[in-house]
Order: C-alpha cells, then structure tokens, then sequence
C-alpha cells in the first residue's frame, strides 16, 4: 500500500520542475511586464536648432518640438501607451515665479499640440506641472520673500493657472510633482471650473529628497540657487508612514492616480501603497536608477538590458501598475519583439 507520507524534498523539487525551460518559466511567471505599462520621459526645449544629447543619460536628449514629434511617433509605433513632457524654456526666460511656464506661446503648449496634433488619442499625454525648470533659482514654486522658502499657497496657485494651460493645449494627464501641500485640490478644482473635468490628476504622492535626481536636473538644466535642497518639501528617504500620508492626502483631494519617486530604491513604498489604495499606482524609475546601469553597462561589469529589464519588472512586482522610465523605449522593443 503506497505511503501516505511526503516524498523527502517534494516541494522543492515540485518548484524546480516548474522552472525546468522557458515556456515552464513563461507559464507559471507571476508576474509579467509588458510594454502597457511603460511611460516615456521627453524633454523638449526651447530655442534648440538640434538634439542635445544629455551626458549623464545615454540615449536621452533634450529634444526641439520637431524631434520630439518624430521621437514620439516612434514610441508610439512600439506600441507604447504614454509620455510625460518635461518643458524647458530658453535661459533668458527663466524668472522667480516661473511665470514662463504660461506662456501661451511658450514651450509648454507648443510641445504639448505638436504631439497631440501628431499621435491624437494613440498615445496618453502627460504633463509635468511643476516650475522648478522655469525659475532661476530652481526650487519648484515661488519664494517667500521675507524668509528665502517656498511659498506654498503662492506656488499651488500658479499650478493651477499652470495645469489649465496644460489641458488646453491639449495633456490628458496633469502631474503636479513639486510635493506642495493641497496641490491636487487645486488643480481639479481650476480644471473643473475651466471646464477640463475629464483631464485626470496623476499626483507625485510620495516624491521623496532623494540623490537620485542628478542626472535629471542637468537633462532640465535645472540648478537650486546657492547648492540649496528640496528637503523641506520633499520626503525624508528615512519615513514610510509619511508616504502613505500624503498618499491619503492626494486621493481625498481627487488625484485620480498617483506616484511613488524614486521607484527601485522604494519597493517597500510602492507595495504599500498598493495594498492601500484602489486608484492606479504609478513608480518613476528615476533618472539616477538609469543612469548607474548604463554606466556600469558601459565599463561591461553588468549586462545592461537584462539588468534593465529585471530592475523594471521588480517595480511591477512590488505592485506598480505604471512604470515612468528612460529605459522605457528600449524595452518596449525587447517586449514586442
């Protein structure tokens, strides 16, 4: 009569067999990254005759408005489903309120129409809405005068003015990223009342201080005056219960999405706030994350595109269903093909 007991080591070896080959390996997978979940990071700049390539991100160029047309039609014909627009005014434009941002001639609706003009709903449009690439002195809102900090009724009132031109020109998605406390509300509340209720909010929710943001900065030829910070309105890398806080905060606000920034180094985040929340969770692997694969990729000490993809899916394992990334064209070949 056969043994009712366990064969020694059967679960192990039960697991061992799923993993055997590739289509074992592709069948049981729990989790599964696909070009629908990648967002693509452009900046576009104002007064450029040609594309600058950024030097701390390969592969990553601040684009003029006809480059940026043909870049996202190519992304869009990989199948790709969304970009967010980073906006970069001349230097000369740059003042203490941004106020260059609104220009209903500037860089931002231009950039904006041309791609709606070119791709129409085939593609999400989504636009920063921030000021730190438009002031001198490179924080993302106004200055309080009296004391040197951000104003922060001041600055969420010109992201309102900001979001409405925005969604006139034609963005299916405002991102408020400059961690301002009642940003959200008052950007749907202007949205609203401009007549834009179905422009959505995604929120930087929980956009922490990080390091990681160098390279970023100089793709948005963005310097804080005076080797300054951002600490006092971003995140200290060392809470967690902050994050879900604030991520509370946006949705009573009416964020109809939101993010967690940087993305690898806050799995931990990023899964909470999943199990937290019923809106879409989105995770911006940041420039910083990018930068140090190609870097290493180029000295050969790691396998660039392996190690992208795997850095990548670890963010959907940890619960994000939309992942902003540079790597975001490179994979979405890799995953179509």
């Amino acid at each position: 009569m056969p043994s009712s007991l366990p064969v020694p080591g059967f679960p192990t070896r039960r697991l061992r067999r799923l993993r055997r080959t590739p289509a074992l390996r592709r069948l049981v997978a729990q989790t599964r990254l696909t070009t629908d979940d990648l967002v693509a990071p452009l900046f576009v700049a104002d007064g450029l005759d040609a594309p600058r390539p950024v030097g701390s991100l390969p592969g990553v160029s601040q684009h003029t408005i006809s480059s940026l047309v043909e870049e996202v039609r190519r992304l869009a014909g990989l199948g790709l489903p969304g970009v967010i627009l980073f906006p970069l005014p001349r230097p000369e434009d740059k003042d203490a309120t941004g106020s260059a941002a609104l220009d209903p001639d500037g860089i931002t609706r231009r950039a904006i129409e041309a791609v709606k003009n070119a791709v129409g709903d085939d593609l999400v449009v989504m636009a920063d809405c921030c000021l730190d690439e438009f002031t001198d002195h490179g924080h993302c809102g106004i200055l309080d005068p009296r004391t040197g900090d951000v104003d922060n009724d001041a600055t969420i009132e010109r992201y309102a003015d900001l979001a409405v031109v925005q969604a006139a020109a034609g963005a299916d998605i405002i991102a408020p990223s400059g961690m301002m406390d009642g940003q959200v509300g008052a950007i749907r509340a202007a949205l609203d009342s401009a007549g834009n209720p179905t422009t959505a909010v995604l929120a930087y929710a929980a956009k922490y201080a990080s390091a990681l943001y160098g390279p970023f900065r100089e793709a948005a030829d963005v310097t804080i005056v005076g080797g300054g910070d951002r600490k006092g309105y971003q995140q200290d890398p060392r809470n967690r219960r902050e994050a879900l806080a604030e991520v509370a905060l946006d949705v009573a606000e009416g964020a109809d999405m939101v993010m967690v920034k940087p993305a690898l180094t806050y799995l931990d985040v990023v899964a909470e706030v999943r199990a937290m929340v019923d809106v879409p969770v989105a995770a911006y692997h940041v420039s910083g994350e990018y930068a140090m694969v190609k870097a290493a990729a180029e000295r050969g000490w790691i396998d660039g595109p392996a190690v992208a993809l795997e850095q990548i899916t670890a963010v959907k394992r940890a619960g994000a269903d939309i992942v902003l990334t540079y790597f975001a064209g490179e994979l979405a070949e890799v995953l179509g093909a």
